[in-house]
């Protein structure tokens, strides 16, 4: 996977450097030349000095090849117009960083696939999105060793089982079932359909396994 983020102030340089460790390809843009040189000091991947807003400096990313855009300046604009030109390379992915709520809703009318507040522009959120598509959403729980998840059931093997049949494990447990934009507590007899929104408390070591099942 190859991922192009704008950006290296502390959100942008530590999810790189997240994403590297997971052995990741990554670009990073930044065009204040201190972050620039920083960001090369303590980054194991290419740092391009220049404008995220800019083509050229896209291209020199090789933008093309991308599989997710992240745009993670802490400036609105920049992050919108750098969103826009770079969804004419069809990214399979772009995610913004928004600082201001007022304006989530142009982000959205645009198109970004992810927009996330300044409350969840924490670098580990946005490797979790990025490394983890299928999870709609998440909470990290204690120091890291369980995390709250949401997503949808999409594996057939799944559909009409009972979630008493499916749940609780050593490793998971069904919290809650989403059912017409509200939740609900699941009791052992209720099915599991095509399509429905689930929250599963997951041990961090089995995330993968966990969201496969109930996903693929």
């Amino acid at each position: 996977m190859y991922i192009v983020i704008m950006g290296g102030g502390r959100v942008g340089l530590r999810l790189a450097i997240s994403l590297v460790k997971v052995g990741l390809d990554v670009t990073l843009i930044e065009n204040d030349s201190d972050l620039c040189n920083n960001a090369a000091s303590e980054l194991d991947a290419m740092v391009i000095c220049g404008n995220g807003t800019d083509i050229k400096t896209l291209l020199e990313a090789n933008i093309a090849d991308a599989d997710v855009f992240v745009a993670a300046t802490g400036n609105d604009e920049a992050n919108l117009l750098s969103c826009i030109l770079v969804k004419d390379y069809k990214i399979p992915k772009v995610i913004a960083r928004v600082s201001n709520p007022d304006h989530d809703e142009a982000f959205r009318k645009v198109g970004i696939d992810i927009v996330v507040s300044p409350e969840l522009t924490a670098a580990g959120y946005l490797e979790k999105v990025i490394t983890r598509p299928k999870i709609a959403d998440l909470i990290v729980i204690g120091k890291g060793n369980a995390e709250l998840l949401e997503l949808s059931v999409n594996n057939s093997k799944i559909f009409g089982k009972k979630i008493g049949d499916l749940s609780p494990t050593e490793d998971y447990i069904i919290a809650a079932v989403h059912k017409n934009g509200e939740i609900k507590i699941p009791k052992d007899g209720m099915m599991l359909k095509e399509g429905n929104r689930i929250s599963i408390l997951v041990k961090t070591p089995a995330i993968k396994a966990v969201t496969k099942k109930f996903t693929q």
